[in-house]
């Protein structure tokens, strides 16, 4: 019931784990378990995959690739075919059945091979890069799904450069560079583990008595005027000071409308983890 983001830079490690994950490639060394018990045969009816590389074969029809997927996981021709059906017309593809696989565009495909990645109902799906190809109303689509299969109880894991998908639906993430861990938490604790005490204050009133407010307390980092007589400004904190402090010294100088903590971004916060690790070799 958790979406996991699996997250580092190109060749740190991330493809090769979920293709041991799946089976594909082998393990040198150590093992993964999946609900307990180490991997086997039947767990590939327990887990859902899309691979980052296109698997489709062009010359089969849609509906007979999508058939032959579903029943490599183990459901019967029969329950295949209904289940696929229904997710077709869900996703507005049954006029797509009898075309080729070679007349689908990159969007359609994914959503072919995410669909056969889920129709045999796996209690672990592992995502990776499933945003690759999307235009921003699929990639609307496909987090609403994500979002939907979590709250059904699956566990996803997602392997994703998208780092403002991981802002909006991961749980935890953990970020793995050359093979190794780094970092892993919530989402929410990463974030606040590398915030700069910056804040957002949008206020109505006099530019001037905002800024004599702020005294030695608080850094003035930028600010912009939106309207009449109101403003956002970007702060820093210096010292010790929280944002009680900040409020208390606003009140009664200016008409308070937004204080809103300024954490940053998984974007921010992979680049930052990178750089303090390549920093660190150097």
């Amino acid at each position: 019931g958790s979406l996991f983001g699996l997250l580092g830079p190109n060749g740190a490690g991330k493809t090769t784990f979920i293709r041991i994950a799946n089976r594909i490639l082998a393990p040198d060394e150590g093992e993964i378990l999946l609900f307990g018990q180490p991997l086997g045969p039947e767990s590939a009816r327990r887990i859902g995959y899309l691979p980052e590389e296109r698997g489709l074969y062009k010359s089969m029809k849609v509906g007979e690739q999508a058939m032959y997927l579903a029943q490599l996981r183990g459901l019967s021709a029969t329950d295949a075919k209904q289940r696929l059906r229904s997710w077709f017309e869900r996703w507005e593809l049954q006029s797509w059945w009898d075309k080729k696989v070679s007349d689908l565009s990159k969007g359609m495909a994914q959503k072919v091979q995410f669909i056969a990645a889920l129709v045999h109902d796996p209690q672990l799906l592992v995502l990776d890069e499933p945003l690759s190809g999307f235009d921003p109303v699929n990639v609307e689509l496909i987090l609403s799904e994500m979002k939907e299969l979590k709250e059904s109880g699956k566990t996803i894991i997602l392997s994703t450069h998208n780092m403002q998908s991981v802002d909006e639906i991961c749980d935890r993430a953990s970020l793995i560079h050359e093979a190794k861990k780094l970092a892993e938490d919530t989402v929410w604790n990463l974030r606040e583990q590398h915030n700069q005490g910056e804040y957002m204050v949008r206020f109505k009133g006099n530019m001037i008595g905002f800024v004599n407010a702020l005294w030695t307390d608080f850094e003035l980092l930028r600010h912009e005027e939106i309207g009449d007589n109101r403003f956002l400004a970007k702060l820093k904190m210096r010292g010790a000071s929280q944002m009680n402090d900040l409020i208390n010294a606003l009140v009664g100088k200016v008409e308070i409308e937004l204080i809103e903590k300024k954490l940053p971004s998984m974007q921010e916060v992979f680049i930052d983890i990178i750089r303090g690790k390549e920093e660190a070799h150097a």
